[in-house]
């Protein structure tokens, strides 16, 4: 049985961190039981906040040894629940304070940073260097490289570069006993034996903490270019996705694909945003292509690609960015699409991959059935075609009861998932497990690897104290 978490115990946590570090005041601990779709509201009588790895083992040693659950945090961007505690049985362990740049090797491609690294600083670092860290996602001004390991974050660059895992050459954890897994390596050959930094990278911190990693950079492109594109149907976007990739090869970075309630709705919910085309279009593409030759070998690419498009009677419209600022507010728009729908009222929201030609299938028969369903229901759906992760979220009927609306959530997830299931594809693309997709797992994942994953469960946390209630 798990110690109550008394004033004695809570006590003898805080000493490890010391009174400053360790929040109980309620205003205090607020920013860290609140999360991004206010879906889970967590509780817990503290907050710890160590400042080294040294803490972190001495927190998991005294958990392991009074059985306090234990939960992880980053920088609390999390969508499904993975970062919050459950009740005032368990605490949190924030990595904020563990955030500095360990070290940069422009030679060797890899940087060492401790977990609750901000990315955008991450980015910044490599960029400093003369290299590029590639993860990219709408909250990388506050996530943490931890958080982005442990949920195996995606983003607009894995087309490219793939998502967390591969880039990531090294882990450094804190097991649910408080030893350390001391696996900062920085080799990209090492075949002595399992690879135990990936049992880390996606756990959610069902496993360990994380608590630093070795980082792999990229050389940083020496030009970047974008255009916005409008096309008439998915099936377009698809043949325009093939057709970049036969030209661009490599050099194809990011190929995003949205509808256009989405962008009506980033249009008017987010400041400074205007139509890039003269003309609505029911569908939109960002291409970016990457060179390490020029800025002009990439816009030649770029407009080749456009060009042929256009020969080909595919597209409908393009824009082509004129200068960096062009670029980043084609990026913005995209970007802010996930936070454009609150206003909207309630969203039922989907994290879904199928493969990527089976996209255009899997958005008229999600479409068909939603529709059937909730009739009046405005769809939302954007994502990441060049990997097949497309976000599918239904916004209410305008004028619908927004709570009325959100209690049919596990109606709606079921009627799409079905659907991505028959498409052989999956539910929890980029967002992770956390709460809100745990049951969803366990009925729908293959016996064997259930039961496979429980059993490193159990090896590593035989207490369950760490991030109980999450993932399995």
């Amino acid at each position: 049985m798990a110690e109550a978490l008394s004033d004695a115990l809570l006590q003898r946590f805080a000493a490890i961190v010391g009174p400053a570090n360790a929040l109980t005041d309620e205003a205090l601990k607020a920013p860290f039981l609140s999360e991004p779709r206010d879906l889970f509201r967590g509780r817990t009588r503290l907050v710890l906040r160590p400042g080294s790895r040294e803490e972190v083992s001495a927190i998991l040693r005294l958990a392991s040894e009074t059985r306090t659950p234990v939960v992880p945090q980053g920088g609390n961007t999390g969508l499904v629940g993975g970062q919050q505690p459950r009740s005032d049985a368990e605490i949190v362990v924030s990595l904020a304070r563990m955030n500095r740049i360990l070290d940069v090797d422009p030679l060797g491609r890899t940087m060492m940073v401790e977990a609750g690294a901000v990315l955008a600083t991450v980015q910044a670092a490599a960029d400093e260097a003369d290299c590029l860290f590639p993860l990219s996602l709408g909250s990388e001004g506050s996530c943490h490289i931890g958080g982005n390991l442990a949920s195996n974050a995606g983003g607009i660059g894995v087309l490219a570069y793939g998502n967390a895992r591969a880039l990531c050459l090294g882990i450094e954890a804190v097991l649910a006993s408080g030893e350390v897994f001391h696996g900062l390596g920085r080799l990209r050959k090492d075949n002595r034996g399992y690879d135990l930094r990936d049992l880390f990278v996606g756990s959610e911190g069902t496993l360990g903490i994380i608590t630093a990693a070795v980082l792999r950079l990229f050389p940083k492109p020496a030009g970047r270019e974008v255009a916005f594109v409008g096309l008439a149907d998915p099936e377009a976007a698809l043949d325009l996705l093939k057709a970049a990739q036969a030209r661009a090869g490599t050099q194809l970075t990011a190929f995003e694909l949205m509808g256009r309630t989405a962008m009506e709705f980033t249009l008017r919910h987010t400041e400074g945003a205007r139509d890039p085309m003269t003309q609505p279009h029911a569908w939109y593409v960002m291409i970016e292509i990457s060179s390490g030759r020029s800025a002009e070998d990439a816009r030649e690419t770029l407009e080749t690609i456009l060009s042929e498009a256009f020969e080909a009677g595919g597209v409908e419209d393009a824009v082509v960015a004129q200068s960096l600022a062009d670029a980043k507010r084609f990026w913005r728009m995209r970007e802010d699409m996930s936070w454009a729908q609150k206003p909207e009222g309630g969203s039922i929201k989907h994290d879904v991959a199928v493969p990527v030609a089976r996209v255009p299938e899997f958005l008229r028969a999600a479409d068909a059935a939603v529709l059937k369903a909730v009739p009046g229901a405005r769809i939302v759906a954007f994502g990441h075609l060049g990997d097949g992760n497309i976000h599918y979220n239904i916004s209410q009927p305008v004028g619908a009861d927004k709570a009325a609306f959100l209690d049919r959530w596990s109606e709606v997830n079921a009627i799409v998932h079905a659907i991505v299931a028959d498409l052989d594809g999956t539910f929890s693309a980029e967002h992770g497990i956390g709460q809100l997709k745990r049951e969803e797992l366990a009925r729908t994942k293959d016996r064997v690897e259930m039961e496979m994953m429980r059993g490193i469960k159990q090896v590593l946390d035989p207490y369950c104290i760490l991030n109980p209630g999450k993932v399995v």
